[in-house]
């Protein structure tokens, strides 16, 4: 009984240390609110950038979604919502980065 206490108290502390930044959703928006984002998207609606939700809905079935954002937030981009660019985003963390683009894409 002991054992089986141990095993499933350290699958829970991995499912928790590699599910971090899955685990809260909030800190994803914090983390996009705090990077300067809202500076062009917002949550709902196009500001300069596309909102939120719409990259959510456009990206929601694509396989290989969230790496390919993570890429482009990361080294910006033009072209695929409009000929204003997105400026690079190079100061940002990568698993920042990461952790916005998570919740970015489980908006609905």
């Amino acid at each position: 009984m002991k054992a089986i206490s141990v095993a499933l108290a350290a699958a829970a502390s991995l499912t928790f240390v590699s599910g971090a930044y899955a685990a809260d959703p909030k800190a994803g928006e914090a983390l996009t609110k705090s990077s300067g984002c809202l500076a062009c998207h917002s949550i709902d609606k196009k500001v300069v950038g596309p909102a939120f939700k719409d990259v959510a809905a456009k990206h929601r079935n694509e396989k290989g979604a969230e790496a390919a954002l993570v890429k482009k937030v990361k080294a910006g981009g033009k072209g695929v919502w409009g000929e204003i660019p997105m400026p690079p985003n190079a100061h940002v963390k990568d698993d920042d980065i990461k952790s916005m683009v998570q919740w970015i894409l489980s908006l609905k």
